[in-house]
């Protein structure tokens, strides 16, 4: 795993203990939906439909969508569960995620 990997997650983790994430794939759009996600994060191993779903509620919505790690490594990062999404209700955090992830 590349430092920004390990970056990205420790920063969700960060979010999730500052209650500034929202995860599961039924938070997560509504997140999208009431306009509370500024950032949403897609397993790369979710399933197509998934990804579609996303894909699309977010292009809707103007939330960017960026695909990063495992469903395992999402929700270890945020002392959960298996997670396919997460949505990130917090601007700077969003900001300095989709950083690392440019890298």
């Amino acid at each position: 795993m590349s430092l920004q990997q390990n970056k990205v997650l420790s920063l969700l983790g960060i979010a999730m203990r500052g209650r500034n994430l929202v995860s599961g794939e039924f938070q997560t759009l509504e997140a999208v939906k009431n306009g509370t996600a500024v950032l949403v994060i897609v397993a790369e191993d979710a399933s197509a439909n998934t990804k579609k779903l996303f894909t699309d509620k977010c292009k809707y919505y103007e939330v960017p969508v960026r695909e990063f790690g495992t469903k395992e490594e999402l929700g270890r990062a945020i002392g959960r569960d298996i997670r396919s999404s997460l949505g990130v209700r917090d601007e700077g955090l969003a900001e300095a995620i989709v950083r690392q992830l440019e890298m």
